[in-house]
């Protein structure tokens, strides 16, 4: 399948742990690029999970912030720059708040500009939200909550990065509703389009407090029932993403595999005694390039039909096309962990 990727910050809640656990191959997180630095504030949890091959740290190197080019106007250059676009009008929002963020004292998030243009530097001094540190080689004290405001804007970038470097899929994952603002966010209309779908009554999460242990033992135990759950979801978003102009037949082709993979979840989650809840989960699914017109106008909704007593519906929205165009599937997750779902 593909491993989750958690972001802005380096441990996720337990809620999302437990939904990386059941249904992806792991987790991982976007980490500090200096290993002491993230050992330190890395969950004992997630340090025992990475010697189980079950996490996995990805360092924010500085190839990581090559898509953040100069900003361009030219029609020829805007893709290219689109995620710097987004991100120098967040930047020049948090700045002009009453109370903008502060470096704390000593500083404990840095970002390392060698590879970057000039004017990230230039942008984060001019409004005050960067000092350059004298015992860190080539790099810029920020507030955390600058930090946090990069890896979301990059946080696709960074999935697609993961996955050539460690020869694997990953997906972003969030609970921040505005790290997910600012992954998809286009500093221009007429971008590209994508399905946005919930999907959280399909994929149940232990009730809070449940020990990642017990977690760990379902994950085994009914492991042909959660694989086949989530084989027939990404079936479905990567068919949704192939035949965008035929949703309700996708749907329907799929609906039965579908069922039964929901149907056996349930089954086994019955048998392993544990308390399950329903959260919010959200996901965006970028469509093929050529998808447009006034079929996928964004805000068209499309009702897909019911599986397990749940109604699934799509809606289009437009985001931003990715820097680097990149094979496979451009998912993005927005999970709600304070959301139940009846």
């Amino acid at each position: 399948m593909a491993v989750l990727l958690y972001y802005p910050m380096v441990n996720p809640p337990k809620e999302i742990l437990h939904q990386a656990l059941l249904y992806w191959d792991g987790i991982a997180s976007v980490v500090p690029r200096a290993p002491e630095v993230y050992e330190a504030v890395l969950a004992p949890e997630l340090a025992a999970l990475r010697d189980r091959q079950l996490y996995t740290p990805v360092a924010l190197w500085d190839d990581s912030l090559d898509p953040l080019a100069e900003p361009r106007h030219n029609p020829v250059f805007v893709r290219a720059s689109s995620a710097s676009s987004v991100l120098r009008e967040e930047l020049r929002r948090m700045a002009a708040r009453p109370q903008p963020p502060c470096l704390p004292e000593p500083p404990d998030s840095f970002l390392y500009l060698s590879k970057v243009s000039n004017w990230l530097l230039e942008e984060l001094v001019s409004l005050r939200l960067a000092v350059p540190d004298h015992r860190e080689f080539r790099a810029v004290a920020v507030p955390k909550e600058v930090q946090t405001l990069i890896v979301g804007v990059l946080a696709r970038e960074l999935a697609g990065d993961a996955g050539l470097q460690e020869d694997a899929a990953f997906v972003p994952y969030t609970d921040s509703a505005d790290a997910y603002r600012w992954s998809l966010q286009s500093p221009f209309s007429g971008g590209s389009l994508a399905w946005e779908m919930e999907l959280g009554r399909l994929l149940p999460v232990p009730a809070p407090n449940t020990p990642t242990a017990q977690v760990l033992l379902f994950r085994e135990r009914y492991a042909d029932e959660r694989l086949r759950l989530m084989r027939a979801v990404h079936r479905l978003l990567g068919d949704l993403r192939r035949d965008y102009e035929h949703p309700a037949e996708v749907f329907a082709q799929l609906r039965a595999e579908l069922a039964q993979s929901v149907e056996d979840y349930r089954s086994a989650a019955r048998s392993s005694r544990l308390a399950w809840v329903h959260r919010s989960v959200m996901v965006a699914v970028a469509l093929a390039a050529a998808a447009g017109g006034s079929l996928l106008q964004p805000d068209i909704g499309w009702l897909l039909g019911t599986v397990g007593g749940y109604t699934l519906n799509v809606a289009t929205r437009e985001i931003r096309p990715l820097t680097k165009a990149k094979q496979g599937h451009d998912f993005s997750y927005l999970h709600r962990v304070q959301n139940g779902l009846a």
